[in-house]
């Protein structure tokens, strides 16, 4: 349903040390691969990898490879993803590839996974991760998206205590640039937060995660409570209608 292209080289399972860790409502676990087919999964390998040195002969005998990807560390887990950093085989590019476990999807998970891509591949803006390509196997859905190499908003503040007015500035103009190209698609986030406020190499703001994003119509509202209680509008917790837009602006005075 996924799929952009045929997905010949790409495991349907992923190994043990990629799997999927448990959710706490579920007793289920990823399916870990037989010795045999790990062996022939993860041993996928380019020439042209090894002979740029990307990987050295030791390094891509044991690194997985996703389609034209080679799989790194771990960057991220949720209760049905994992989040792994990868290098592109041809133009070494990095990207962060989420890794999702289908057999832990109920209906509305699902739903609202094909929303998220629809959304994300409709958008392209400096300030906003982007996604680059879906792909699918039989029991596993990757998203392979931008790479923010200077990880969460959040992760600086706790670093740095407090951000200078002009630093402060800056990053909230960028998020202000990014709401107001998501407005102007129609379209609301409704999870804006710092966590989801990404960085990429340059100290660049990169909005993410856009699992409760929607579309709507123009001057009409919304009803569907959803976000992050300390940093949702009023409105929400009212029960009430909203204007979309309202509450992003919202969120963004208290994400930054």
């Amino acid at each position: 349903m996924f799929s952009e292209k045929p997905l010949s080289s790409i495991p349907s399972t992923i190994p043990q040390e990629f799997s999927i860790p448990n959710s706490p409502t579920s007793s289920a676990s990823a399916s870990p691969l037989s010795s045999a087919a790990h062996s022939r999964t993860s041993t996928i390998t380019s020439n042209s990898c090894i002979r740029n040195g990307l990987l050295t002969s030791h390094q891509s005998s044991r690194q997985m490879k996703i389609g034209k990807y080679f799989l790194e560390r771990t960057i991220g887990k949720g209760s049905f993803a994992v989040v792994k950093l990868a290098t592109h085989c041809d133009t070494h590019q990095k990207v962060a590839i989420k890794i999702i476990d289908k057999s832990r999807l109920n209906p509305n998970d699902h739903k609202k996974l094909e929303r998220e891509i629809v959304i994300m591949k409709s958008l392209m803006h400096p300030y906003i991760i982007r996604l680059y390509e879906v792909m699918e196997s039989r029991n596993l859905i990757y998203l392979v998206t931008e790479y923010a190499a200077n990880g969460e908003l959040l992760d600086l503040l706790v670093r740095e205590k407090r951000l200078s007015e002009a630093k402060a500035k800056e990053k909230f103009r960028q998020l202000v640039l990014a709401i107001e190209y998501i407005h102007s698609k129609n379209i609301v986030h409704r999870d804006l937060k710092t966590e989801n406020l990404l960085l990429d190499g340059r100290g660049n703001i990169k909005v993410a995660d856009f699992g409760f994003a929607n579309t709507f119509a123009p001057n009409k509202k919304l009803q569907t409570f959803c976000g992050s209680p300390p940093y949702a509008a009023p409105e929400l917790f009212q029960c009430i209608e909203y204007s979309p837009e309202k509450v992003d602006v919202w969120s963004s005075r208290i994400a930054p």
